[in-house]
């Protein structure tokens, strides 16, 4: 699709039928980065299926300076950080932490195909800052290059350096102790 010089010329059919690859090229990796980040299965689904409607769009605004696969990249972390962050919201209210209550999800859900050990991991990535979480999963899950992260992000290489640092450091922690 990078061949497209301007996205406004390419035909509806020519846009469906870019999508329905796009989508059956991308969703699983969306899928499992999504759900790394809203822990249930019904959220990771429904943020998906968000992603690729706003994705089609707003396809217009696409620009071939960076791969496809980041710019969704971008649009599902956005739209994963804008749940937790509604979640969140919901929580303060509540005498509950919304991360612990993921961690009980994790432990009760049906689509939860890990060990003990994968278990004991989530739940101490869980424990991890938000934005340390994010960087985590992207590189540590994704095997993405800082310099991927740093673009989907809009952060510097150095300051995700640093908090994946901090990251693993955390995790390591917490399975030392727990």
């Amino acid at each position: 699709m990078n061949n497209y010089q301007d996205n406004s010329s390419i035909s509806k059919y020519d846009l469906n039928k870019f999508f329905e690859l796009v989508v059956k090229q991308h969703s699983e990796k969306l899928y499992k980065h999504i759900r790394r980040l809203v822990i249930v299965h019904e959220d990771a689904n429904d943020i998906l299926q968000d992603t690729f409607v706003k994705a089609y769009i707003n396809f217009e605004s696409f620009r071939n300076e960076s791969n496809i696969y980041t710019w969704l990249y971008r649009i599902a972390t956005n739209l994963s950080l804008n749940f937790l962050k509604r979640k969140k919201r919901y929580f303060v209210f509540s005498a509950l932490d919304y991360e612990d209550t993921l961690i009980d999800k994790i432990e009760s859900s049906e689509y939860f195909d890990g060990d003990e050990t994968q278990k004991k991991l989530q739940k101490a990535i869980l424990k991890l800052p938000l934005k340390q979480r994010i960087v985590f999963n992207m590189k540590y899950y994704d095997d993405l290059k800082y310099e991927e992260i740093s673009e989907i992000l809009k952060t510097s290489v150095g300051a995700l350096k640093a908090s994946y640092h901090h990251a693993v450091n955390k995790i390591e922690k917490y399975l030392n102790e727990n």
